[in-house]
């Protein structure tokens, strides 16, 4: 595999494509004036406000349309209501909403077989994502986008926190909640970093704008979002992929360890350019905050990263061992009469809980809080590792819950588990069987629907709790 250069580039190159709206790099205070687009997506996790916020402000013509009521999005609308250049389209979406329109801002997550984004498209009407329309219209190029799995949060922390430690100008966008992307447009100059966290539903964006980031990082692949992509698994890795199809000649692209077989498989010319990273040398003798292998393996990404733009490691590993765990990802919250509790709430497949069993139960079995929606992933190995990393098992409710008691019989493989009726339930009964020296840790294994609207509710709500006790 070739070697990568060091260094962050020049300014961005003006470039045009057929099927882009704007030229690349253009954007200019009420750039958005006057324009017509329908925001599909409100939510309430911050993005979707925000970028709606920020274009209404443009003086764009909005049309915000989401499939949740008014009063299950009050928050978010409460934002919005003071500007009379958007109309609420809300508890459904109207078709006459997706033609005649510049464009339409597509949040993440939308159903691949969407009948309004064809309709659309019938109509030769754009679509756009928030995360990739920004980057098509800073004048910086220097973007690192970071996607995967697992891992993807906290190699973009480390990232993050080590150029800023470094007094470099760097924004975090991307997949952070309550951070809009599309509303730094104004403040980006030309020699700032911009680091983008990426799910595979905004690197849809990526791929329709045929655009890459300019470090392109890919941390790792297992099955995850399965009800999404209907149990097609290339479908999920050819969404990632985005992140470094289109890449230039000189851009840089670290690929983790793990996920090297699939990228040289599928994409081998793209491989063949790559760096590819294991754990390294250097980090796993540092004083990291961050516990477990996975950890260490994330760590590694970032540091080769960052060498790789011109970083030393001096600076790297001043700003690594300053670095706390990124909330919900294997998080030390609290120790309580000498119980120590950890908040994993990120680790919504059964890959992340083994990593996180790994991390905390290999030496003595933790106290193990999981549950949840199911998201059509096979459990298998966790059910297999539960014998040995616990002590006792704490279901949450939600149908992933069902289908894992009723498939694994892990009371005959001498798992001892108790069924909660919600996440206060589930501490209460944590609390009452742990000793002195105990660890609990929140590692659900599922999504979040089934008791809240996303994983950060569900991460507030188990923190609340914890603070009451």
């Amino acid at each position: 595999m070739s070697e990568r250069s060091a260094g962050i580039i020049e300014s961005s190159t003006l470039y045009f494509l057929d099927v882009l709206l704007y030229p690349v790099g253009m954007y200019t205070k009420g750039y958005f004036k006057g324009k017509k687009i329908t925001v599909m997506g409100l939510g309430l996790l911050g993005r979707g406000v925000g970028d709606a916020e920020f274009l209404a402000a443009e003086g764009a013509d909005l049309i915000v349309t989401d499939l949740k009521t008014k009063e299950q999005l009050a928050d978010s609308v409460k934002r919005l209501e003071k500007f009379p250049n958007i109309t609420f389209r809300l508890g459904g979406h109207n078709l006459s909403d997706f033609k005649d329109r510049d464009f339409i801002l597509k949040a993440a997550g939308v159903p691949l077989d969407s009948k309004y984004i064809e309709e659309a498209k019938k109509h030769n009407v754009p679509i756009e994502m928030g995360a990739s329309l920004f980057c098509s219209l800073i004048p910086s190029k220097n973007t690192i986008g970071i996607t995967g799995t697992r891992g993807k949060s906290t190699v973009t922390q480390f990232i993050f926190e080590t150029l800023e430690h470094m007094g470099k100008t760097v924004y975090l966008g991307g997949n952070v909640r309550g951070v809009s992307t599309l509303a730094m447009l104004p403040d980006i100059e030309e020699d700032d970093y911009i680091v983008m966290e990426l799910d595979s539903w905004q690197l849809q964006g990526f791929g329709d704008r045929k655009i890459s980031p300019h470090v392109a990082v890919f941390t790792s692949i297992f099955k995850d979002h399965m009800n999404y992509y209907k149990d097609n698994m290339d479908a999920y890795i050819a969404d990632k992929a985005n992140i470094f199809l289109n890449q230039k000649p000189d851009d840089i692209f670290v690929i983790g360890e793990q996920v090297e077989s699939e990228i040289q498989k599928r994409y081998p010319e793209h491989f063949e350019r790559a760096s590819s990273i294991g754990i390294s040398g250097n980090v796993s003798t540092w004083k990291l905050k961050l516990v477990g292998a996975h950890n260490l393996y994330n760590a590694s990404i970032a540091f080769d990263t960052l060498r790789l733009l011109g970083l030393k490691t001096e600076d790297i590993k001043e700003a690594f061992e300053e670095m706390n765990p990124v909330e919900g990802r294997l998080e030390f919250v609290r120790e309580v009469e000498r119980v120590r509790i950890y908040n994993d709430n990120n680790a919504t497949t059964p890959d992340a809980t083994i990593a996180g069993l790994k991390a905390l139960g290999s030496e003595k079995p933790v106290i193990l809080i999981m549950g949840g929606a199911d998201k059509g992933l096979d459990m298998r190995d966790l059910a297999e590792v539960l014998p040995g990393t616990t002590r006792k098992v704490i279901f949450t409710p939600g149908n992933g819950t069902d289908n894992f008691i009723a498939t694994y019989d892990l009371t005959k493989n001498g798992v001892s588990f108790f069924r909660a009726e919600n996440i206060e339930d589930a501490v209460k009964e944590a609390m009452a069987i742990a000793r002195n020296g105990d660890t609990i840790l929140f590692s659900p294994a599922f999504s979040s629907f089934s008791q809240f609207n996303n994983e950060y509710e569900r991460s507030d709500e188990l923190k609340r709790v914890i603070d009451t006790l």
